[in-house]
């Protein structure tokens, strides 16, 4: 992966923004989040000083009614940055935070703000923007079939915290769905709801099919295609995510996460594998099984450290499925992106540290199976031989 001379805050924020007041309903957001297309909105209070933020996928998670649930149930503290930052610093804690908005300040004053778009604009005008769609997306995507319902969709997009999904027929690529097409037919406000409706009320369109609200003709990529012509098809689009399709079949998606991630990265100054983890508040982890999972992940970089040479390793957890002994199924999600390649796999189980380990293993195999890396490949045959799977105990 080639490096890019990072840019700074100064250079690429706002001073311009789209506010709320934390006693506002969540229906005047949802409005403007339809009319604006904001990454997220600023909450400030009745005299006008920030608060917060609130992100609309936060609010189609709620399930709260909008017309009478106030923004400061839901809002956030977005973590601040200071103009003389860099933008990798900013990507980081984009993602870290799931907050697309952060607030810019100096001495103390509120400056204005940086956007997603704003660090990945300035990103892929540099040497950065030559890397190919295939080394950043996420593959395979979660499909949807077009006659699905819209909740099963909702459902989705919860568990497996994503908020875009190619839509399919017979494998074909006919449409996508996101948040925003969501909220557009499901939690959108009345505005006729005076007349003895109760406001606020929920579209009942939960069983109807995903085809009926999902956007066409879909924005595509080929995992050919650089990032710069990405950035451009989703600016002048005005879309958040791309697909990335090989003979018509949808094969990887571009979010803006995805463009994040990877600019993140060239915030470490060493060449070495970093480690971030998001966790749902469901999943326990005391300091016993974070040291034994961070013990597993250095013997990971004392392995392949030297091979990948610098890189992030996104660990995603969180509960799945039924309870089993009073326990829940924990579902683990790593992506490894590199400058050598990018890896992505998954696994389930009933300890948390059993889970990631299973997880690290797989993604082991795949970097012993990837042409990319210059493995001696007698090694990589006994290695892959040897290994076995271990069953997480119940």
């Amino acid at each position: 992966m080639s490096e890019a001379a990072v840019s700074s805050v100064e250079d690429v924020f706002s001073r311009g923004f789209v506010s709320v007041r934390e006693d506002d309903t969540l229906s005047k957001c949802l409005a403007l989040f339809k009319e604006e297309k904001p990454p997220a909105l600023v909450v400030v209070d009745s005299k006008g000083k920030y608060k917060g933020v609130l992100a609309r996928r936060w609010v189609i998670r709620s399930r709260l009614d909008p017309s009478t649930t106030k923004v400061k149930t839901l809002m956030r503290t977005a973590p601040t940055v200071k103009p003389r930052d860099p933008l990798s610093k900013v990507a980081r804690l984009m993602i870290e935070t799931g907050i697309r908005q952060l607030p810019v300040y100096r001495r103390g004053k509120l400056q204005g703000f940086i956007k997603d778009e704003d660090v990945i604009h300035s990103a892929v005008l540099e040497r950065w923007g030559g890397i190919r769609v295939g080394e950043i997306m996420t593959k395979p995507p979660f499909v949807v079939e077009e006659d699905s319902p819209i909740g099963s969709v909702i459902n989705l997009f919860r568990e497996e915290d994503i908020s875009h999904a190619p839509v399919v027929s017979k494998g074909k690529l006919v449409g996508v769905i996101g948040v925003h097409d969501i909220i557009e037919s499901t939690y959108k406000t009345r505005r006729s709801q005076t007349r003895g409706e109760r406001i606020g009320e929920k579209i009942p369109v939960l069983s109807a099919p995903v085809k009926r609200i999902m956007s066409k003709p879909v924005v595509t990529v080929s995992p050919t295609d650089e990032l710069r012509r990405a950035e451009k098809q989703m600016h002048k689009f005005n879309v958040s995510s791309l697909i990335a399709v090989s003979k018509g079949r949808p094969i990887g998606i571009v979010t803006k996460r995805d463009f994040l991630e990877p600019i993140a990265q060239m915030e470490e100054a060493e060449r070495r594998l970093t480690i971030q983890f998001s966790v749902k508040d469901d999943v326990e982890i005391d300091e016993g099984q974070r040291s034994s999972i961070m013990d597993s992940y250095n013997s990971f970089v004392r392995r392949y450290g030297k091979t990948l040479e610098a890189g992030t390793l996104f660990a995603y957890m969180k509960t799945h499925g039924t309870n089993y002994r009073e326990r829940q199924l924990i579902h683990c999600r790593l992506q490894l992106r590199t400058r050598k390649g990018s890896f992505f796999t998954s696994s389930e189980g009933w300890t948390v540290g059993g889970t990631f380990q299973t997880a690290l293993e797989r993604l082991e195999r795949q970097i012993l199976r990837s042409k990319e890396l210059e493995y001696e490949p007698e090694f990589a045959r006994r290695y892959l031989k040897r290994i076995r799977f271990p069953q997480t105990e119940l």
